[in-house]
């Protein structure tokens, strides 16, 4: 055999193979001499020796030298197009659905033992079958609530069998009272204030609950425009001397995110959303994560966009640091508020950029 093939023990993929990264996929394979079978970077199995690894750069080119694919990590992604397809019947399904179908019901349909369809499910939507219900079933009520006469209407048209039922998971649901989601916020007092910070004009805006928007620019015309868009039909009033602490706690965050803890945040999104920017409030200072990690650590491997998506509705700069989440690649990516922002936060907290691909200390020389 090519000895090229044997990986060097500083070699990346090596590293990204024995940590089991499952965002290398695609990337490359690595065949087990042992065994003559080849798996994709995060498969289950046991881990084999170091020198009876091979590494190919594709499935064809493993299969060339004698070596079949592992039916467990399934290298060649066979099964990924009939997962999806399983998971986007079994959404329309519970779309389509008055009642939320039981996981039992579900799995039966996809023709799946119940636990390997919940893995599958929660894989590609990072989301429970019954939590993607209650989302879908959120959406609709959101929907439905601002073009009904009485919140009653609403939740009997959204298949919640009872108002009281819709009152006691509006927050959750809706992020907010449902009476005001049903007139789009309206009556609801948003005050805001304007700030100059390390990182230019700073705009924050606060309910009564806590902070529900942190955002930067050069233009205020800009950042009202924004902060209204996320916020319909509220009531929106300018307090400065109210919000001066508040403002004071962002830009001393700014410098020293531990001072975050001291600021109340009122965070308005979908479950998923919310799961998301607590995971980004998980990153500690001076570290980074990436689209993919996180959405690993979510149980959804394959939700890298989902998370993207979430990440780029957060309404709390800094407070909720997306800014510490970059490409696998190393790069900065977006920001809402402008790369150099991001750069500026990034060397302020002394963040190593590392590619994913970075060997650990343990397979260095």
């Amino acid at each position: 055999m090519d000895a090229s093939l044997i990986p060097a023990r500083d070699d990346p993929r090596l590293a990204a193979f024995v940590a089991r990264d499952r965002s290398q996929r695609g990337r490359f394979v690595v065949g087990v001499t042992s065994t003559r079978i080849y798996c994709a970077p995060g498969c289950p199995a046991k881990m084999p020796k170091l020198a009876n690894l091979r590494i190919f750069s594709s499935p064809a080119e493993a299969e060339a030298a004698g070596f079949r694919a592992c039916r467990r990590c399934d290298p060649k992604g066979a099964g990924v197009d009939l997962a999806a397809q399983v998971v986007a019947d079994a959404s329309a399904f519970i779309a389509a659905a008055e009642a939320i179908p039981s996981l039992a019901v579900l799995a039966k349909r996809a023709g799946y033992s119940p636990w390997h369809f919940l893995r599958i499910f929660r894989a590609h939507t990072g989301l429970t079958p019954r939590a993607f219900a209650e989302s879908v079933r959120a959406a609709r009520l959101a929907r439905a609530i601002g073009g009904a006469a009485r919140v009653a209407d609403a939740a009997y048209d959204a298949g919640f069998g009872s108002e009281a039922r819709v009152h006691a998971n509006a927050a959750r649901d809706l992020g907010m009272r449902a009476r005001s989601a049903r007139r789009g916020g309206e009556g609801e007092l948003i005050r805001y204030a304007f700030a100059d910070g390390p990182l230019g004009r700073t705009l924050l805006a606060a309910t009564d609950k806590g902070v529900c928007f942190v955002g930067f620019g050069e233009v205020e015309s800009a950042l009202l425009a924004n902060m209204r868009s996320r916020f319909r039909n509220a009531r929106f009033e300018p307090a400065p001397e109210a919000l001066a602490g508040h403002l004071a706690t962002v830009t001393a965050m700014i410098e020293e995110p531990k001072v975050a803890r001291e600021l109340p945040l009122d965070l308005r999104g979908t479950l998923f959303q919310r799961r998301v920017w607590e995971a980004l409030r998980r990153i500690p200072r001076g570290r980074t994560s990436t689209y993919g990690r996180i959405a690993a650590e979510l149980g959804m491997p394959k939700g890298a966009r989902a998370v993207g998506a979430a990440i780029g509705a957060n309404p709390v700069s800094v407070a909720v640091p997306c800014h510490r989440v970059i490409g696998s690649d190393g790069s900065l990516t977006g920001y809402e508020w402008g790369i150099p922002r991001k750069q500026r936060l990034l060397a302020v907290e002394g963040a190593r950029i590392e590619e994913e691909f970075s060997a650990p200390a343990s397979l260095k020389r």
